[in-house]
């Protein structure tokens, strides 16, 4: 989400004679607030690049704490097998219970092969979400594939 707030009033004293702040400024400050409190907090970008095998159930390193959050992620193809490849991205996380969500399947075998995702997710706080991938590759040359994970918190 883009900063929207108005512009600031530099043309406008901050302080009035009486040290208090002025109605322009006052308004600035809370319309700021409003739109910094709206906008998501980014807590963890995770990049792992020249991966040449599956990814075991790994925690993301982000204290998670009840509330929504989003996860997104971006796999692609970085050095295609000869023969053929696969790979499943799936994220982790509790609500109550454990919860999992999986992409499908990239097995396009090429560098352009790509896929993201996104997830809402609704975590209750008291394990880490995780990450893990399930990678095959057939032939001489093994496929490698890069793997970018955001994760932020949309609220408090």
């Amino acid at each position: 989400m883009p900063f929207t707030s108005a512009p600031m009033p530099v043309g406008d004293e901050l302080v009035l004679r009486d040290r208090t702040i002025s109605e322009v400024w006052r308004l600035w400050f809370r319309e700021t607030k409003r739109v910094v409190d709206a906008t998501p907090e980014r807590v963890v970008t995770k990049q792992l690049t020249a991966q040449s095998a599956s990814i075991a159930t790994t925690s993301l390193p982000v204290s998670v704490t009840t509330g929504l959050w989003r996860v997104s992620w971006a796999a692609r193809i970085t050095r295609a097998a000869t023969t053929s490849s696969s790979l499943t991205v799936t994220i982790g996380w509790t609500d109550t219970v454990a919860l999992t969500s999986s992409g499908a399947a990239l097995t396009g075998n090429t560098t352009t092969t790509s896929q993201s995702g996104m997830l809402l997710i609704a975590a209750d706080g008291n394990t880490p979400m995780t990450y893990a991938t399930t990678y095959a590759s057939a032939g001489a040359t093994t496929m490698q594939y890069k793997l970018d994970i955001v994760v932020e918190r949309v609220n408090a």
